[in-house]
């Protein structure tokens, strides 16, 4: 279904998930700064910067990849039909590197260590839960609306939820295994100790499943052209006629045969 060649979505998975990683960071970071000691505050900036950056990174890179950069998300449209197991098993390499990238660009930029493992703790049976409710709220919410026809709104329902997710979860919602990985690369205000990630992952990965089973429930229709429609619809025609691949597109005025 996907007009546009794999490399160059992973490439997009890959740059959109350092910029992910970037954002979460490096904003973290900035509200530590600018208000100390105000936790409140700090984690209200964070989020903030989250939200926002979150949908512009999303119609950034969407129109290439759709925008995923969260293997669980590619996952689940995998058991939709809207991307091949192949290429989704693809795209999680993809955004785990860009996410420890984003992660070593943000300390970089703060002028801190390019490398710093994170000592904070953060697994708990409450945090397990709550990473099990953020993904699979996250992932209700993408598909929630590819199945009533309303793909286009869908970057800014997922920065939405991120950002209330941050204050209505004890683990800030980190809701995805390749920004749990890059947040282990620093030291600071959203780091996680790496001890804390394999349960934060497993949270992750049941809170997606049971999303899968929650959608299949409720929305049993969900057809393969609309899964490959999430994030940002990505097949369409780059231009009328061509394809973001600068090829033909299914509108393509076919070609006139030479004169013999």
């Amino acid at each position: 279904m996907n007009q546009v060649a794999l490399w160059r979505r992973l490439l997009a998975e890959l740059l959109g998930s350092a910029f992910l990683a970037a954002v979460v960071i490096g904003s973290g970071i900035a509200a530590q700064r600018l208000s100390p000691g105000n936790t409140g505050l700090e984690l209200l900036e964070n989020a903030a910067a989250t939200a926002a950056g979150l949908y512009a990174i999303i119609l950034m890179f969407g129109p290439v990849s759709g925008g995923h950069f969260n293997p669980v998300v590619s996952a689940a449209d995998a058991a939709f039909g809207g991307l091949s197991w192949r290429d989704a098993a693809a795209y999680g390499p993809a955004q785990v590197a860009g996410c420890i990238a984003g992660a070593v660009l943000a300390n970089l930029m703060f002028a801190l260590p390019a490398v710093s493992i994170s000592a904070k703790d953060r697994a708990s049976a409450a945090h397990f839960l709550s990473e099990i409710i953020a993904t699979l709220g996250l992932t209700v919410v993408i598909f929630a609306l590819a199945r009533s026809g309303r793909p286009r709104t869908i970057p800014a329902a997922v920065g939405a939820y991120i950002g209330a997710a941050y204050f209505f979860t004890s683990s800030t919602s980190f809701a995805n295994p390749a920004i749990t990985i890059g947040r282990m690369f620093t030291d600071t205000f959203a780091g996680i100790a790496p001890a804390s990630v394999p349960s934060f992952i497993a949270a992750q990965l049941l809170g997606g499943a049971l999303a899968v089973a929650v959608i299949r429930v409720l929305y049993p229709r969900l057809t393969p052209a609309q899964a490959a429609d999430i994030l940002v619809p990505h097949s369409p025609s780059h231009a009328p006629g061509q394809t973001l691949d600068g090829g033909p597109g299914p509108g393509a005025a076919p070609r006139e045969r030479p004169p013999p």
